[in-house]
């Protein structure tokens, strides 16, 4: 280090140690729509089973992990720690996350998904690996936040669907309910041309879904109710190492359920 040794009059060697010690930050997206489940379980459930299991694997490897929680709003910001007490810190709060109950119908409101984004952008000082879970059933403005996440951190989007959010069945009169605003629709599932043209809403919806996770470069890996989780964590990991592999040329890996 020439200027200590400058100032010292004693030779002063710099040395440098390779800090392993990563962050992963979990942004939550628990608004009314993640309490959708068309099965056994909801998109709220499968939330919290992989971020528990991410966390615990993160926290054995001495890594430090946090969270801002989106329910009503932003709702909280868990400064990133390390250890098991941690994990049951950040999974107690997401539990509580989003549970209040508006006043008022104009409380409840449709999900601002870039006012967590934007909130993260604040919290998250050190560049960490980002997981957004959530549906992405938002207000429309969440991809330029998106975008300016990932040109400072690895961020990968957990998309959670349920696969009645893709194709209806004939289920005959059906009352569709929105979980966002609370409006009630009644529809005819039995109509083989409303299934159809439902069917081609949910493609198109999700072919723009996917262009936008691209064109804001960040990796996504899609998480249904009626998924093995045991599964989706090996999903996860070939979607790490096709990011290694693609990193090079800037390309955002992208990991769906086969079949």
């Amino acid at each position: 280090d020439w200027n200590v040794t400058a100032r010292t009059a004693t030779p002063h060697v710099r040395v440098f140690t390779e800090d392993r010690e990563m962050s992963a930050w979990f942004l939550l997206d628990l608004s009314p729509s993640v309490d959708f489940g068309s099965g056994e379980r909801r998109k709220r459930q499968i939330s919290a089973e992989f971020t528990a299991v991410l966390a615990r694997l993160l926290t054995r490897q001495g890594n430090r992990v946090g969270a801002v929680l989106y329910g009503q709003g932003v709702e909280a910001v868990i400064p990133a720690g390390t250890g098991r007490r941690q994990v049951l810190r950040l999974l107690h709060a997401a539990q509580q996350a989003g549970l209040a109950i508006p006043k008022n119908a104009s409380q409840a409101g449709a999900t601002r998904l870039a006012d967590l984004l934007n909130a993260a952008a604040h919290a998250i000082r050190r560049r960490a690996t980002v997981f957004v879970v959530s549906d992405f059933i938002s207000e429309p403005g969440w991809e330029r936040p998106l975008g300016q996440l990932a040109l400072r951190h690895d961020v990968v989007a957990v998309r959670l669907n349920d696969p009645l959010e893709l194709e209806l069945p004939d289920l005959g009169l059906l009352t569709l309910r929105d979980a966002e605003t609370g409006e009630q629709l009644l529809v005819d599932t039995a109509s083989p041309r409303f299934r159809k043209r439902f069917a081609a809403l949910s493609a198109q919806r999700e072919a723009d879904l996917r262009a936008a996770l691209a064109s804001a470069g960040v990796d996504a890996l899609e998480l249904s109710t009626d998924d093995d989780l045991a599964e989706a964590i090996v999903r996860f990991v070939e979607l790490r190492r096709q990011r290694t592999r693609l990193a090079s040329g800037g390309m955002a890996a992208h990991l769906r359920q086969a079949g």
